[in-house]
């Protein structure tokens, strides 16, 4: 009886410091989830961590968070691509592109020029049959892990040394791409080779000459201080910054029906809201970067690229598999 009493107290001593926190009743019941990206917290994959947190919180009561762990805390993309189909990580924001190597399909939104401009991107990730179709290709082809929704940190342009106003300007040059067939292929057409490497070594590569352009958004080259090697960004816009919000499968099976239909609707916020809220933060990093007097190449001829691009869009949408072609052409319809 005593020891019943005792039990009783403590359980009610919880309770109490629990609401006194702000806490849900039940707060016992809460469930904190590793949530792992390779960016900083300012970039928009925190921009997506942070309304996905807000949303199954709000949802949840409370019963349901996250805990973040960005800037490669716990492993590169590829890395925590893994982990997570392992069951290790509960969720991770990986670039599409990173998704093509556990899922080749996924390469086909790397294909460059086919996001007329940032309202069509905007729209694209936005719309359901393109996510749809997106998700069902990854259920088809990974194990461990699927795609919630999707997201994007903008355009990817190329910064160097050097100007880069017409495609002539890259011909012979070593360029860190993503480790994709779409990337392997696009360069070598604009004349440039290709140099694979993880995102962390992309400075001292530059600063080194072992590479003499890289390419990415602008917040990630600003946030990643990549224009102190690299001093020039060119507006390239030559291909979507496309990212997928993934979940282990371990942690899904483990989520009751209810659970599950939060975090699917706090994945679907992320992919409703992030997207021009990432633009912003584009046009934001690109006037700082003006401040401390990088160079922007705003004016660049994308005519000898797009020329180039179009015939290989097709081709490798087809070599990638039937999913990407039917991405492909979702993507293209989207007005």
């Amino acid at each position: 009886m005593r020891r019943r009493v005792i039990i009783n107290a403590a359980l009610g001593v919880l309770t109490t410091a629990a609401l006194a926190l702000g806490w849900p009743a039940d707060a016992a019941a809460q469930r904190k989830f590793s949530f792992a990206y390779d960016q900083p917290t300012t970039t928009a994959y925190g921009i997506a961590a942070n309304i996905f947190d807000e949303k199954l919180k709000q949802l949840s009561g409370g019963k349901l968070s996250i805990n973040q762990f960005p800037g490669a805390q716990l492993g590169t993309e590829p890395q925590t691509l893994q982990k997570m189909r392992a069951g290790d990580i509960d969720f991770v924001i990986t670039a599409t592109a990173n998704a093509s190597s556990v899922a080749p399909q996924a390469g086909v939104f790397s294909l460059h020029f086919i996001f007329r401009d940032e309202a069509h991107l905007t729209k694209a990730l936005a719309d359901k049959q393109v996510s749809d179709a997106f998700r069902a290709m990854i259920k088809d082809s990974v194990q461990g892990g699927q795609v919630l929704g999707l997201l994007t940190m903008g355009f990817r342009n190329m910064y160097s040394k050097k100007d880069i106003t017409k495609v002539e300007d890259i011909k012979g040059l070593k360029i860190r791409v993503q480790a994709t067939k779409t990337e392997d292929t696009h360069f070598p057409a604009y004349g440039a080779q290709t140099v694979h490497m993880p995102f962390g070594e992309v400075y001292t590569s530059l600063q080194t000459g072992v590479v003499n352009v890289a390419e990415n958004g602008v917040n990630v080259y600003e946030q990643n201080k990549h224009y102190e090697v690299a001093p020039i960004l060119n507006m390239t816009q030559h291909e979507a910054n496309n990212n997928c919000l993934w979940v282990s499968d371990k942690t899904w099976n483990s989520l009751s029906d209810q659970e599950k239909k939060w975090v699917q609707e706090a994945a679907d916020e992320v992919s409703r809201r992030e997207p021009a809220m990432a633009l912003k933060l584009e046009q934001e990093s690109a006037e700082k970067l003006k401040k401390i007097g990088v160079k922007v190449v705003e004016k660049v001829d994308k005519s000898g690229f797009q020329r180039a691009a179009q015939p290989i869009q097709d081709q490798l949408a087809k070599e990638l598999g039937p999913h990407a072609v039917k991405i492909l052409g979702l993507v293209r319809n989207v007005k």
